[in-house]
């Protein structure tokens, strides 16, 4: 595949509507947004702002997006993350509204002097879905790379917030799942090639099977046979994944897989502008609705990231 058949624009405005339709509603529970269900793009609520404002969600994948637009350089990926805390590089109305704990002090490390792949958290309880939310554009950079590199790579990007195994597993599970969209599979097929494929992988790295097991139901079970409430959407970085890909095989448009992921409840951007990262990709930016992409602040910002990374990446 070359780069010049992938819409780049699909992956990007994926999650920033994805991400811009849960921000209103962000923090609520399952049962108090089934008593209004989110059904189209609003505006204000948790955060009073206006219609199509994205979070640090989109913001970090971004900032992300912009370093891959020059040689893949760890150190200017997370410079520019610092950039977005304290200089509001890459947010949508010039002020950072929202951060996760790890991510922020990850980044405080970062402005200290700390090599980007040791900034992220090592341990259990650093596993919030702060690496999983931005991690989508790095599928542009590995796309053609053997899967060992692909892991090695997202490892080191993952760990620039989050660096505990559980948070590098879920980001590779991800962009292969993105990876084989591109390839044109069947989202089913994808599921189940992905619990062969990877299972091989991970088990060739010698990891702590314990951890490995974590993602049983993705990689041993059936998630599309799972009820909504066995579906959990807190910031946790497993909850995110597993919900994302429940509403991906579970719908049959991207507007239906967002609606579904916001309508979860609890970190409702996040579920959403992962989810719509992947339902981007798999539908197509023509699928998106037109009325949502033309409230999304920063539209023609995003447009022209979009179209830099295709250049950067057609041109190799």
């Amino acid at each position: 595949m070359t780069y010049t058949e992938i819409d780049i624009r699909s992956a990007l405005f994926g999650v920033a509507v994805g991400d811009a339709l849960g921000v209103p509603v962000e923090f609520n529970s399952r049962e108090t947004i089934a008593e209004n269900p989110v059904t189209d793009m609003i505006g204000y609520g948790t955060y009073n702002l206006p219609a199509g404002t994205w979070s640090d969600d989109s913001s970090l994948t971004f900032c992300l997006a912009e370093a891959l637009t020059q040689d893949f350089d760890l150190n200017l990926i997370g410079q520019n993350f610092v950039k977005w805390y304290h200089e509001n590089y890459w947010t949508p109305h010039g002020l950072v509204f929202d951060i996760g704990i790890a991510t922020r002090q990850a980044i405080s490390r970062l402005a200290l002097g700390e090599k980007p792949e040791l900034a992220g958290g090592f341990d259990e309880t650093d596993n919030g879905n702060g690496s999983l939310m931005r991690i989508l554009p790095l599928l542009f950079h590995i796309l053609d790379k053997p899967i060992s590199a692909r892991y090695d790579i997202t490892k080191k990007v993952s760990s620039i917030t989050h660096g505990h195994i559980r948070s590098v597993i879920a980001c590779f599970y991800y962009l292969e799942f993105a990876n084989q969209i591109l390839e044109g599979k069947d989202k089913f097929e994808i599921y189940k090639n992905l619990q062969t494929e990877i299972s091989n992988h991970l088990t060739t790295l010698a990891i702590n099977p314990s951890e490995i097991a974590m993602f049983d139901r993705l990689l041993k079970g059936d998630i599309v046979k799972l009820e909504g409430n066995q579906i959990q959407s807190s910031g946790y970085v497993l909850h995110t994944l597993e919900a994302s890909i429940w509403c991906l095989l579970t719908t049959d448009s991207y507007k239906e897989a967002v609606l579904k992921a916001v309508n979860l409840g609890n970190d409702t951007d996040t579920t959403g502008a992962v989810t719509g990262g992947l339902a981007g990709l798999l539908y197509g930016f023509d699928n998106i609705p037109k009325n949502w992409l033309e409230q999304i602040a920063r539209k023609d910002d995003i447009e022209n990231l979009s179209k830099r990374l295709m250049k950067h990446y057609a041109s190799k």
